[in-house]
């Protein structure tokens, strides 16, 4: 099975937010995890796709205080 890797640019593309969005995530210990490989920062479309799926929600009563796609 091979890995997929997505960096800043196309993850900040595929969720339309903006890079700055991910780099204030990361700080702050939101958002998918992350590799950090010689000063690149990557993400694993495994690590992606789980995170949005914990981002999955059936009401506004079921969602948890964290930064969702699109929000802060």
């Amino acid at each position: 099975m091979e890995i997929v890797h997505f960096n800043q640019q196309q993850l900040a593309a595929r969720w339309a937010i903006s890079e700055a969005t991910l780099e204030r995530w990361r700080s702050e210990g939101i958002g998918p995890k992350f590799l950090k490989l010689c000063g690149r920062v990557l993400y694993r479309q495994v690590d992606i796709e789980a995170y949005e799926e914990s981002c999955l929600a059936t009401s506004t009563k079921t969602i948890t205080p964290v930064a969702h796609v699109g929000g802060r």
